[in-house]
């Protein structure tokens, strides 16, 4: 009776990390640039008893453990916005912009000039270039980015928007603000990505989805926290009986 309420239990405890998953999916469906992410689970089998005192062996015991989050790189829909500092990534590329905690990767091609004339994310980061973050002067006129990055105004030119790519995007962690990290080094873009200039990569999220995924796992949580009730019932009305049974 104790494994069947620790197997629901398990079961129970991954249902809930999926819904934080699926809540923070529909949180940024209006996100620019964001990626969706989704559960993944595994099964433990829990180790057979060996003593040979037994009259059968042991019965394995299936129990549920949350194996990550995996990241949906797929393109959102990309909306054309007219503003010439919009930049819509095409491909697997990433912009790379800096951080408080160091460089990080981002879809977010929603872009602007802050106070000091760099260009920047609306979350604030500054994009970097090859050369570092491009800045701008305040008198400069007819800003524009090119396809493959070169930024440029009607009075000069101010490098290239630094483009990469990952090998591996499962080992991407999300580091806040619409960003992601990575341990391995970021290898170049080089053509497999481009720029789309006046325009922004919406979010990958699918609402329609999303939904019928948490009304899925709202009803199998409910079902496990009801099995879980009837278990722990029928655990206090055994042990009600033998005390009876002892008292007489």
């Amino acid at each position: 009776m104790e494994n069947a309420l620790l197997v629901g239990l398990s079961r129970q405890m991954a249902l809930g990390r999926e819904l934080d998953v699926i809540a923070n999916n529909m949180a940024n469906v209006t996100t620019n640039g964001f990626k969706a992410r989704s559960s993944r689970f595994a099964s433990y089998l829990m180790p057979k008893a060996s003593a040979e005192a037994f009259g059968r062996s042991d019965r394995p015991l299936d129990y549920v453990i949350d194996s990550g989050t995996a990241l949906d790189v797929s393109s959102g829909a990309i909306e054309t916005s007219h503003n010439p500092l919009d930049v819509a990534v095409k491909g697997d590329g990433f912009l790379a912009v800096q951080s408080a905690g160091g460089e990080r990767y981002t879809r977010n091609g929603a872009l602007t000039l802050d106070r000091t004339g760099r260009l920047v994310t609306s979350d604030g980061d500054p994009v970097l270039g090859d050369n570092g973050p491009i800045t701008f002067d305040q008198t400069e006129t007819g800003l524009a980015i090119a396809p493959d990055g070169t930024v440029s105004s009607a009075q000069s030119q101010h490098g290239r928007i630094r483009l990469v790519r990952f090998a591996d995007v499962s080992a991407l962690r999300n580091e806040g603000a619409n960003t992601f990290s990575s341990a391995a080094p970021p290898l170049p873009a080089a053509g497999s990505s481009r720029l789309e200039s006046g325009a922004i990569e919406r979010s990958n999220v699918r609402p329609v989805v999303e939904m019928t995924r948490l009304i899925e796992v709202n009803r199998a949580y409910t079902n496990v926290a009801s099995m879980i009730g009837r278990m722990d019932e029928l655990k206090r009305s055994a042990v009600s009986k033998l005390a009876d049974v002892q008292a007489s």
